[in-house]
């Protein structure tokens, strides 16, 4: 067979198969009786073309991070394994060469994204597992809202996060449930105790609301009130019942304390008031005992003795006022006594210092004493008439 045209990649024989040259030998790629030889070898080599563009655009492709690995390998494999059969007219061994370098380049894209795969799968077991290790860790806590409020939150993240084998993820989820479940326990069994301990809180609150409700009408100011402090203190220590029964039963308790104490203070001002007078009353014997003339030692004595007897006739006044009052008594009491026994030791500067002595310890026992009586001070009074007798019988066998 001879010739009839050829090129540097193929020929045209003479019954018109088209044959490419390759460097294992020529090979027909088809036949050509449509025109020219010329024509038969270009077009073939057009298709050679065709070939070499779609390698072309698999190489574009390979440039796109996004474009699927296995798409691109398994096209590049396809073109590589037609080369063998194409009816195309051209230089092969590079397109074979850039065919190959594809498939390279997929083969390490692939191996790049198995390994970015694995290493969110690992990523993601360890994200799992973290929400694992919060979730056993919550399981003790007794936090009941924000903890069951997180455990809705671990659920979710939990299955938003992707990538984890089968085996892996239920294994992991296992455990959270089992995590949630052991809390969801705790707080059940948490809050039926709180519930039994809220009834019971609300029936020793009714009995402490009964109690301070039946005191209410007695007058028996003192005890009552130290019973009102009791029930208060009962109160305190009987624990929470149920909100709205513990709103409803501090509402009735504390309208018995204050029924109560309203009728104590309305009876203390009415008592206070009779004080008062009792008050003025001993004010004004105050400012007769101030007016008094320690010169007139004598008489002075013995209106001062007067005042101290009237002074316990007049009786009580207010507790604020008794100290002050019983203080200048006492003192306007001691001005006299003072000037009266300067005047004894002016009088008796003859007697013995033992003498002097006695008589101003009679005279300090004697005043001791009208202060005890005037006061009801039983004990004192005991004490003090005891005293004084013995301070007298020294004294009268001292004058002797």
């Amino acid at each position: 067979m001879s010739e009839r045209n050829s090129s540097e990649w193929g020929r045209v024989g003479d019954d018109g198969t088209v044959y490419v040259r390759t460097p294992a030998g020529e090979r027909p790629v088809g036949s050509w009786r449509a025109g020219s030889p010329a024509e038969g070898l270009a077009h073939f080599a057009r298709r050679y073309d065709d070939l070499t563009a779609e390698v072309a655009l698999l190489e574009q492709r390979l440039t796109v991070p996004s474009a699927d690995p296995t798409d691109l390998a398994s096209s590049a494999h396809r073109l590589l394994v037609s080369l063998d059969t194409a009816a195309v007219v051209g230089d092969l061994d590079p397109v074979t060469r850039r065919l190959q370098s594809v498939l390279e380049a997929v083969g390490e894209r692939a191996a790049q994204r198995e390994a970015e795969r694995a290493r969110r799968a690992a990523d993601a077991v360890e994200a799992k597992k973290a929400l694992v290790a919060e979730g056993e860790h919550l399981a003790h806590s007794s936090d009941w809202k924000a903890v069951g409020e997180r455990f809705r939150s671990i659920t979710v993240e939990f299955r938003t996060i992707t990538g984890v084998d089968r085996r892996t993820d239920t294994d992991l989820w296992k455990r959270i449930a089992a995590a949630r479940e052991e809390f969801n326990r705790r707080r059940s069994a948490h809050f039926a105790a709180l519930d039994q301990q809220r009834t019971e809180s609300r029936q020793r609150k009714e009995a402490i609301v009964a109690e301070a409700e039946a005191l209410v009408e007695s007058s028996e100011w003192p005890a009552t009130s130290a019973q009102y402090r009791a029930l208060m203190n009962q109160w305190k220590s009987a624990g929470r019942a149920p909100k709205d029964v513990e709103d409803a039963l501090w509402v009735r308790f504390r309208s018995a304390q204050d029924t109560f104490f309203a009728r104590r203070n309305a009876a203390n001002a009415e008592r206070d008031a009779h004080l008062r007078v009792n008050q003025a009353a001993k004010e004004r014997l105050l400012a007769e005992a101030a007016a008094l003339d320690p010169a007139r030692s004598d008489q002075a004595l013995r209106r001062l003795r007067q005042i101290e007897e009237q002074w316990d006739l007049i009786g009580k006044v207010p507790r604020d006022a008794v100290s002050d009052l019983e203080r200048r008594l006492s003192a306007a009491g001691d001005r006299i006594r003072s000037a009266a026994d300067s005047r004894w030791r002016r009088q008796e500067t003859a007697e013995s210092p033992f003498v002097t002595t006695l008589r101003e310890s009679v005279a300090k026992l004697e005043a001791r004493l009208e202060r005890a009586r005037a006061h009801g001070r039983a004990d004192e009074v005991t004490e003090t008439e005891s005293a004084l007798a013995t301070q007298r019988e020294w004294l009268a066998h001292a004058t002797r």
